[in-house]
């Protein structure tokens, strides 16, 4: 049940190019500027394939957030699926914390790439560059949801851009793709497809983004036509750009290059006759796009949880002046500063990924749930049964292969 508030309320301001654009730049800005030469350095050729994998299932999920996010535009998101379907006060709690977990983790990881760029560009390193970064983030969050989306979208077609110009100065490299097929394509042997796969969920983190776009439900016009296409054309955009991208680094760099630097989109560009300098700039404003994105989510997140009464009363509190969950989104800034300053990119990753991978097999199994039982008010979109069944079981068993590796 949701708490009614008397005092200023969420404004509808957004449409489609801007939630798209929202959903883009949250989902380039959290992994491919940062996480390639991670996943190299673990797939190996195979790199493509790893996000490929990812891909396929993060769009079985993206299908059913589709739907839910008809049927129940709310702010909660995920939180709100889970009351509906299952109403156990525990398990919507436990939902909204995982999502709120793996935004702040998601953000404190781009925060470090942001700071390894910061690096290759300016030689200057430190935790006063988180540091400052995480509080200007939070500063623009709280400065109102219509200047923050157009400032994401204009840093997401930058952010763009600096793909298309690395994918520009590899391509060159694309004339040795015929003989380099049988290396990317992994064996058919056990120990060569658990690379993959344990590299799959680090790859998974590249696709963390499309399902940010229904905490924003409730800030959003004509919520039943937007929210699905631009779930959909979020994923569509990335997964693109991810398969291309990632076939011109493991051809134009060599493995061991790639998979030990920091600003890997620098080095596939600088090979490629580009100066480094300007990608690392741009990749700067891409992975601190990832991060303010995740911090708005977050904060919306805690926003809606609060206002189903599973959280306190004080995190629903929206500022008279800008229109934002002020004290959620300090709060949840704090959080992803601390998580910069203390815990390795690799393992923020991961750690994101698993949080992910465990809310998407939850929703998927509460569309499952909605739909076994009889439905007075059915939704105006709605996707096969199979599709969230394949979500359920692709989520939950990249999860389970994700923690076995990260244990063993």
């Amino acid at each position: 049940m949701t708490l009614e508030t008397s005092g200023p309320k969420l404004e509808r301001v957004l449409g489609l190019p801007l939630v798209t654009l929202y959903g883009v730049g949250v989902t380039v800005g959290a992994g491919i500027y940062v996480l390639v030469g991670e996943v190299a350095a673990v797939a190996g050729y195979a790199t493509p394939v790893a996000f490929l994998l990812a891909a396929i299932v993060a769009g079985m999920s993206a299908l059913s957030y589709s739907e839910l996010a008809v049927r129940l535009p709310q702010a909660g998101g995920e939180a709100a699926y889970a009351e509906s379907a299952f109403s156990r006060g525990w398990l919507t709690l436990a939902v909204g914390l995982a999502v709120a977990f793996a935004g702040i983790t998601s953000s404190g990881a781009i925060v470090i790439g942001f700071g390894g760029y910061f690096l290759a560009l300016f030689g200057v390193s430190g935790p006063v560059v988180p540091i400052l970064a995480v509080l200007l983030l939070g500063l623009i969050a709280f400065w109102g949801v219509r200047q923050s989306f157009m400032l994401i979208a204009v840093t997401t077609l930058i952010e763009i851009g600096g793909i298309a110009l690395v994918i520009g100065a590899g391509a060159g490299a694309l004339g040795e793709l015929p003989a380099k097929l049988p290396a990317i394509w992994p064996d058919w042997t056990v120990d060569a497809w658990r690379a993959v796969i344990g590299a799959s969920v680090l790859a998974f983190f590249a696709f963390i983004g499309f399902e940010d776009i229904v905490n924003m439900a409730e800030e959003t016009r004509d919520t039943s036509r937007v929210l699905p296409r631009a779930i959909l054309l979020t994923l569509v955009i990335t997964t693109v750009f991810y398969l291309t991208l990632t076939t011109v680094a493991v051809l134009a760099v060599p493995l061991d290059d790639l998979s030990g630097t920091g600003a890997p989109l620098a080095l596939i560009f600088e090979r490629g006759g580009g100066d480094p300098r300007l990608l690392s700039a741009i990749a700067m404003l891409a992975v601190i796009n990832g991060a303010l994105i995740q911090i708005i989510m977050a904060s919306r997140l805690l926003y809606g949880m609060a206002r189903l009464g599973r959280l306190p009363s004080w995190l629903a509190r929206v500022n008279a002046r800008t229109h934002t969950p002020d004290a959620a989104i300090v709060l949840v800034t704090g959080i992803v500063l601390a998580s910069a300053l203390l815990l390795p990119i690799d393992r923020l990753a991961g750690l994101a990924s698993l949080g992910v991978l465990s809310v998407f097999a939850i929703v998927n199994a509460a569309l499952i749930r909605v739909r076994l039982r009889r439905d007075p008010s059915p939704s105006a979109y709605r996707v096969p049964l199979w599709v969230p069944v394949a979500g359920l079981a692709a989520s939950a068993g990249l999860l389970f292969f994700g923690i076995f590796d990260m244990l063993f």
